[in-house]
C-alpha cells in the first residue's frame, strides 16, 4: 500500500489486497450527537481509516508508520453508522506492570463531544493497574490533566531540512560506530535503564527498520541513537545518552550523511546546547507535546536518559 503525502486531495488510497478478515468488534457503543458510535479492535485492515484520522489532524504518519504501530500495540478505533472513523487509542504494553497510551486521536469535529475521553476511559481500563505515560498535545492537555496524569517534560519537536555543520567536539576517548550483535544486550540494558522499564520487542522492531550506532568508552557500550523513516522523511530516535556532549556525538554523523533531507527529533531535554545545535543543523523547533504520567514516574533523570524518542505513541 502507497502512503501519500498530506494534503493530496485529489488522490485516494488502494483498497487492501484479498478478502478483509471480519473485524472483532467489541460491546462499546457511545451516542454522538445525532448517531451512534461503536468501537472494534485495531488491526491492520484499518490502515485507510487510521491514515484518515492522522490527516484530519494534520499528523505526518505514512502507512509504514502506522503499521509498525499497530503490529507494537493494540487499541479501539471508533466508527459511525456509516463506517466513518470518529476516535482511535492504543496502548503499548511494556512489561507487566507498564503501558504507553498513543494514537490518540478524535476528529476535529467531534472533539468536544466526548468520543476522546469515552475511548481514553475504555483504553486505561485496558490497562488495568500499569503504570502509564503518554504524549499529550495542548488540545488534550486538560483531558488527560483530568483523568489524572501528570506532567513530566516538554517534548520538542524539532525537524526541517538538514544542513551541512561541523561536528562538535567528541567526548574523550568515546568512539562512535555502527552497532554489532555483540552490543545488543548491553544497548537493551541501557535503554531499559534510560527508559524505566524493559522494551527488548520495541527497539528489535525499531532495529530491522533503522540505521544503529552506539558509543563506546573504554570497552563498555555508553550511548546509542538509531534514525528510520518515518512521516516525510525520517526521524533520529531513540537516542541514550549521559550528556549533551554525547548525545551530540551520536546525533551528529546521522545528520551529516544526510545533508539536504528532512529529518526530525523528539527531544525532552531543555532548550540548551542539544536543541541549539540542532537549529543550527536545520531542524528548528517546530511544535511540542508534554510527556504525562500516571502511576509510578519511570523515566530516568539522571545518568543515561532518553535524548529522543522512538516516537511519541512509544517514548
Amino acid at each position: 500500500m502507497t502512503s501519500k503525502d498530506l494534503g493530496d486531495k485529489n488522490e485516494t488510497l488502494p483498497e487492501v489486497e484479498g478478502a478483509m478478515p471480519q473485524r472483532k468488534k467489541t460491546d462499546l457503543h457511545l451516542k454522538v450527537d445525532v448517531f451512534e458510535a461503536a468501537t472494534h479492535e485495531i488491526s491492520l485492515t484499518d490502515l485507510p481509516l487510521l491514515q484518515e484520522l492522522t490527516v484530519g489532524v494534520f499528523w505526518p504518519h505514512r502507512d509504514r508508520d502506522l503499521e509498525l504501530l499497530i503490529q507494537l500495540g493494540q487499541g479501539y478505533l471508533a466508527l459511525d453508522e456509516i463506517g466513518r472513523p470518529l476516535s482511535s487509542a492504543m496502548k503499548f504494553q511494556m512489561g507487566p506492570d507498564f503501558a504507553m497510551l498513543g494514537m490518540m486521536i478524535t476528529a476535529p469535529r467531534l472533539q468536544t463531544l466526548g468520543t476522546g475521553r469515552w475511548l481514553l476511559q475504555q483504553i486505561m481500563g485496558a490497562c488495568g493497574n500499569r503504570d502509564l505515560r503518554l504524549s499529550a498535545t495542548r488540545a488534550g492537555y486538560r483531558l488527560y490533566e483530568t483523568a489524572g496524569f501528570q506532567p513530566v517534560a516538554t517534548i520538542r519537536q524539532q525537524q526541517g531540512i538538514a544542513r551541512e555543520i561541523y561536528l562538535p567536539e567528541p567526548v574523550p576517548d568515546t568512539e562512535v560506530r555502527a552497532l554489532e550483535e555483540a552490543d545488543w544486550a548491553t544497548l537493551i540494558e541501557l535503554d531499559t535503564g534510560a527508559y524505566g522499564v524493559g522494551r527488548e520487542t520495541v527497539i528489535q522492531a525499531l532495529k530491522v527498520k533503522s540505521e544503529c550506532i552506539v558509543a563506546e568508552k573504554a570497552g563498555k557500550i555508553v550511548g546509542y541513537a538509531m534514525i528510520r523513516n518515518f512521516g516525510r522523511g525520517q526521524v533520529i530516535g531513540p537516542v541514550v545518552a549521559d550528556c549533551d556532549e554525547l548525545a551530540m556525538q551520536l546525533i551528529a554523523p546521522l545528520i551529516q550523511t544526510r545533508t539536504g533531507k528532512f529529518l526530525r527529533i523528539d527531544t525532552p531535554v531543555e532548550d540548551g546546547q542539544l536543541t541549539a545545535f540542532l537549529s543550527a543543523a536545520g531542524l528548528g523547533l517546530f511544535d511540542t507535546v508534554t510527556e504525562m504520567y500516571k502511576g509510578k514516574q519511570r523515566r530516568a533523570t539522571s545518568g543515561a536518559v532518553m535524548y529522543g524518542l522512538a516516537a511519541h505513541s512509544l517514548g
